[in-house]
């Protein structure tokens, strides 16, 4: 049981990892066909896209808070998720 929560807290890192690659990336010129930058984007924008749709803020104000929401509730997924193994251990 402990390898597994081993291996689901990597999982939870590379993910939360992912996630802020993908804000930096997002903060600088770059090609969008580079296979590093739609791994990256292709691996994070299902979980961030339902933030997006979520919180939307409008045209004028070019402010994304969905990455910061989707981290917090990737926290959130994590923690549950933890309390379950906990309680099979």
């Amino acid at each position: 049981m402990e390898l597994i929560a081993r291996i689901v807290a990597a999982a939870f890192n590379i993910y939360y990892f992912l996630i802020i690659a993908e804000v930096l990336l997002s903060w600088f010129p770059h090609n969008r066909n580079n296979p590093v930058f739609r791994f990256v984007h292709e691996m994070t924008e299902p979980f961030l896209g339902i933030f997006r749709r979520m919180f939307r803020i409008g045209p004028r104000i070019p402010l994304d808070f969905s990455p910061i929401i989707a981290l917090i509730a990737l926290s959130l997924l994590e923690s549950f998720i933890f309390y379950i193994i906990r309680l099979f251990m």
